[in-house]
């Protein structure tokens, strides 16, 4: 056998073992999930069952359940349940496209330039300092309580998030990497979109994960303002007949969409930033 057969056989060995590792500790983790679920939702049935926690307050997981179903086969008070769930996705998609637009926009622009970071600073702090609440009784007020109005809250939650990751990750870009990039000849255009946004869009990234769902609040706190369809609406009705099933089935439905949003821009951060390496030590999350 030659040297280098010899050689390869360990690396060969140490990568299938890593790979069994790895599977092995997605089962695992899928395990304790799963055992996380069953162990919560059957507490809470049982407890709910033998009187311990009023069930008029709480619901329980198998009236929720049979809620969900009968919103599903038969519709809602409001209507059909995707039209709700599709109002609702509207609203969110669109304040979460709008705020992460100007977030970065805003953030690239402010942390590439010192001036104009140091005139707006105290101006977007204080603006930052408002209750998102009141934002939203504001826009309810001058914009109606048609889409807009939904719209425009989801999108500046979505905004001072995105914008304060855009900004500081402009702020760690290697300047000596900017300075040999602007010593090769590039301009103002060619150093923001080949060096400084691909370098903060880690930051970025990390903030979208975020956003979606604050994005989904804003859209929520939007529709108890006022609207006659939505997801939030819905919970806002439950809520006045003392339906407490209802109320947690609209939870529901929030948390499973922002599930589902949170491995699409899973899906989209890894193949926007394929360079990044794989972590090799795991930390206290995974």
């Amino acid at each position: 056998m030659s040297a280098v057969a010899t050689a390869e056989r360990p690396v060969s060995d140490l990568a299938a073992r890593r790979a069994r590792d790895a599977r092995r500790r997605q089962l695992t983790v899928q395990g304790l999930r799963v055992l996380t679920a069953v162990v919560w939702l059957g507490s809470w049935e049982l407890t709910t069952r033998l009187g311990w926690v009023d069930k008029f307050f709480f619901s329980q997981p198998s009236e929720i359940a049979l809620r969900l179903w009968t919103w599903i086969s038969e519709g809602t008070a409001l209507g059909p349940l995707w039209y709700q769930v599709y109002v609702t996705m509207e609203e969110t998609v669109l304040g979460f496209a709008v705020g992460s637009i100007l977030g970065i926009a805003f953030g690239v622009t402010l942390g590439g330039n010192r001036l104009l970071s140091d005139v707006f600073s105290p101006y977007i702090k204080a603006a930052n300092s408002i209750p998102r609440v009141v934002l939203g009784a504001l826009f309810a007020i001058s914009l109606g309580l048609d889409i807009r109005s939904k719209v425009a809250t989801a999108a500046i939650l979505v905004f001072f998030v995105v914008f304060f990751n855009a900004f500081q990750g402009v702020r760690e870009v290697d300047r000596n990497l900017i300075a040999n990039a602007r010593i090769l000849g590039a301009d103002n255009r060619r150093l923001t979109t080949e060096i400084i946004i691909p370098s903060a869009l880690s930051w970025i990234m990390a903030s979208l994960h975020t956003s979606f769902g604050l994005a989904l609040v804003g859209a929520v706190v939007g529709e108890l303002f006022g609207a006659t369809a939505g997801v939030g609406e819905l919970i806002y009705s439950a809520e006045h007949l003392f339906d407490a099933a209802g109320v947690f089935a609209g939870i529901l439905l929030l948390a499973a969409v922002a599930l589902v949003a949170e491995s699409l821009i899973t899906a989209l951060e890894n193949r926007l930033i394929k360079w990044r390496p794989q972590v090799v030590v795991e930390t206290k999350f995974g």
